[in-house]
């Protein structure tokens, strides 16, 4: 079997496909024990060091290189315990700043792993020099709220999830156009945002039992206030309830239901616009003198203006105003405290990764910093979420926002290797290219660089989304036409997809209708209203399933806490460990049918193929007795829970 790279790092060539013989340390608490330190404390790093095949120790000497004030310090590390499969090392790290990066350096004889001279980083091992950016990073910032890691998040779409009798005695604004619910959705034209099926508050409280029924724990709803539109992205007013969804009422009605069956509520605000009717450009545009003018960019008053995108119904907020932060997000009169106070327990901030930014403007930081600040000080229990639909890493060094939506380090990868022939016609988020499909090898490694540039707590606090109200579903990325069909095939793969989203870290984030198999081309398309009136045709199989995993990982605390150890990685099959102190779980997804993969027992720490206990899937078989085989079936997923680390 030939050697492939080793994710992010270089080639072993005396070293089989394996990566379960790489040397491993991320910020789980396995090998962090200490998730929350404080500034000037010293706190214990541990690293695995694997024996090679022949049972020879990977390493004999490990440094920890950390920096201080921007200076490289060395510390040598000491080993800890040995076993058959490996080493225990551990090294103290003093927190000198507030984001301090750490990196290993493992030195042995020749013939071992790590030769005379090996960096091992969060994107895996280098013979050679290497830059901080992809640094192991602690942060000495108040910790992530304890709840947020258990968490699974429901994303609910208002005006499409469930309406109530209610919404028929509601008087429709001049700009809506009224739908029938098993209306065909309008997704491409001038009519898309405006085309109303008039869901509310009080209906999505009729279905919050599916939600309980389904496990997760926490309902995200997109914008709540009054807009323009049917996405409510171009808000009014931030102070209330849009009226079309019930009102104040409504909301307070919603979060007090939710509450009661152990559902937290997360809300959506966007920090980087308005619409254009929102009362404070109003204001600014009618009388230039007044404070709200400085809300905005305004070139020509009143009608010259910056805007998201150039879309002059979203005009652009200049983060300089101090009154604007104050109104929004600064402190206990804020719009961010208001709704926490009001109920909410976590905030998802709209366009994130633009807002405060603006030509030679870059306010981002202190925005993020300043937001969760309010939040935790309003409710130390606040989860705040920022969108970023590319490279977050430099916005989550510490001190702003919690974690990010991962479109980067997992929706994307996971299309690209899950995707198929049906969608490669398709343009590739908004890129001038198909969707391209790739190998494994290429698909870990680019999850790998991208984790790399983030904390491990920054990580485990980001959500993991097959998909969204901003996407084509998943289940017609791999394999469905746009009309509702769905080959067997492309079902199969989004449970593989299913899978990884559930046993990854991260916290899982489904959107409302992908449980029961619904489809749609892009991301408009895919706001299709729940069709409760249509039970007979939702996909029993994909529910059963989507229950399934939300329980495993409600079971497993590996899959929950655990770090990520990765095992194997083939073109069409990825295999990976994730690590806690009471319990490991081995995972292994495959797209597609694959050549037999074959695993040492004494590698992963067992001395039986009985300690690998099947959880989901198939059982592997015992080739001899220090090897077994894992099932070569795919598309298909097969979760195994292993005794602790040894």
């Amino acid at each position: 079997m030939n050697a492939p790279l080793a994710p992010g790092g270089d080639q072993a060539p005396t070293y089989p496909a394996h990566v379960l013989y790489q040397p491993h340390h991320d910020g789980s608490v396995l090998y962090v024990p200490e998730q929350a330190p404080t500034l000037g404390d010293v706190i214990p790093v541990r690293l695995f060091v694997p024996h090679g095949p022949d049972g020879l120790p990977g390493a004999t000497a490990v440094t920890l290189r950390a920096v201080h004030d921007g200076e490289p310090h060395l510390e040598a590390a000491e080993l800890e315990t040995s076993n058959p499969s490996g080493s225990w090392w551990r090294a103290p790290l003093q927190v000198v700043n507030p984001t301090t990066g750490y990196r290993f350096l493992l030195t042995g004889p020749p013939a071992s792993l790590a030769g005379a001279y090996t960096w091992l980083n969060a994107t895996g091992t280098h013979r050679r020099e290497v830059t901080h950016t992809a640094d192991f990073r602690v942060l000495a910032h108040p910790p992530v709220p304890g709840w947020v890691a258990d968490a699974v998040v429901y994303q609910v779409f208002p005006d499409r999830f469930g309406r109530s009798a209610a919404a028929d005695t509601r008087a429709l604004p001049a700009w809506a156009k009224p739908a029938a619910w098993d209306e065909a959705v309008i997704h491409q034209g001038p009519d898309t945002p405006y085309q109303f099926y008039g869901g509310d508050l009080a209906g999505i409280v009729e279905h919050l039992d599916h939600l309980t029924d389904l496990g997760v724990t926490v309902l995200y709803l997109t914008p709540f206030f009054p807009a323009n539109s049917n996405h409510r992205y171009d808000a009014s007013k931030f102070d209330h309830v849009d009226p079309l969804l019930g009102g104040d009422e409504a909301f307070a009605n919603l979060v007090r239901e939710a509450h009661a069956r152990g559902l937290r509520v997360m809300g959506d605000l966007t920090t980087n616009h308005t619409g254009d009717s929102h009362e404070w450009f109003l204001t600014a545009q009618a009388d230039a003198g007044t404070p709200e003018t400085e809300y905005y960019f305004f070139g020509e008053h009143p009608d010259q203006y910056a805007s998201w995108f150039g879309i002059p119904s979203l005009p652009k907020l200049d983060h300089s105003s101090a009154g604007l932060r104050r109104r929004m997000y600064d402190g206990p009169e804020s719009t961010v405290a208001h709704w926490l106070k009001a109920g909410l327990d976590a905030w998802r901030i709209d366009v994130a990764n633009m807002t405060g930014r603006r030509g030679a403007q870059d306010l981002a930081h202190e925005v993020a910093r300043t937001t969760v600040t309010t939040a935790r000080e309003t409710n130390p229990d606040a989860w705040v979420l920022a969108e970023h639909g590319h490279d977050a890493g430099p916005d989550l060094q510490g001190g702003g926002w919690h974690g990010t939506m991962d479109y980067a380090g997992f929706t994307r990868p996971l299309w690209t290797w899950l995707g198929g022939a049906e969608t490669s016609t398709r343009p590739f988020f908004g890129q001038p290219a198909a969707s391209p499909v790739l190998s494994g090898i290429d698909v870990v490694t680019g999850i790998r660089e991208v984790h790399a540039q983030m904390p491990w707590r920054a990580q485990a606090a980001s959500t993991l989304h097959l998909d969204s109200h901003d996407l084509p579903r998943f289940r017609t990325a791999t394999g469905g036409d746009g009309s509702g069909n769905v080959s067997e095939r492309g079902r199969e793969k989004h449970l593989v997809g299913l899978a990884l989203q559930f046993t990854m870290p991260g916290i899982p984030s489904v959107f409302a209708g992908d449980e029961i198999g619904l489809t749609g081309v892009d991301g408009e398309h895919s706001r299709t209203p729940f069709p409760w009136q249509h039970r007979d045709q939702w996909d029993q199989l994909t529910l059963d399933a989507y229950q399934a995993l939300i329980a495993l990982r409600r079971q497993h605390v590996a899959l929950r806490h655990g770090g990520l150890r990765w095992v194997h990685i083939g073109d069409d099959s990825m295999t990976y460990l994730r690590e806690h102190a009471d319990e490991r779980i081995l995972v292994h997804a495959a797209r597609a049918g694959h050549q037999p993969l074959t695993l040492p027992l004494t590698a992963l720490g067992i001395t039986s193929v009985d300690n690998l206990v099947p959880v989901l899937g198939e059982p592997c078989t015992a080739v001899d007795a220090d090897t077994t085989q894992l099932p070569a079936n795919g598309p298909a997923a097969h979760i195994y829970r292993l005794p602790a680390a040894p």
